[in-house]
């Protein structure tokens, strides 16, 4: 089994939205935003680099992250890019 075919297969476990490969280009930054939906995303190729709470991860090639809903983050893009594949869920209505 491929590490991509694990991490489709851990999406549809967990319950999210099976995934879109999204590539961005080099150098490429994204200020800090948010999502309304829970991610969950493997890096295939290149590198990409969050900042959450003034903390930057830097993630490569096989590398999952993920992060709730709402959470606030930046991005920044390695030299060469990066290709991710990623998974969306989207919370729960509260009742």
């Amino acid at each position: 089994m491929t590490e991509m075919t694990a991490f489709q297969q851990r999406l549809r476990r967990e319950g999210f939205i099976e995934g879109d490969v999204k590539a961005l280009e080099p150098g490429m930054t994204m200020a800090e935003h948010d999502h309304p939906f829970d991610v969950c995303a493997l890096v295939i190729d290149g590198e990409i680099a969050l900042t959450i709470e003034g903390t930057e991860t830097a993630y490569g090639p096989g590398d999952v992250f993920t992060m709730a809903a709402g959470c606030a983050h930046a991005e920044k893009i390695g030299h060469a890019g990066v290709r991710y594949l990623v998974g969306r869920r989207h919370p729960c209505p509260e009742s």
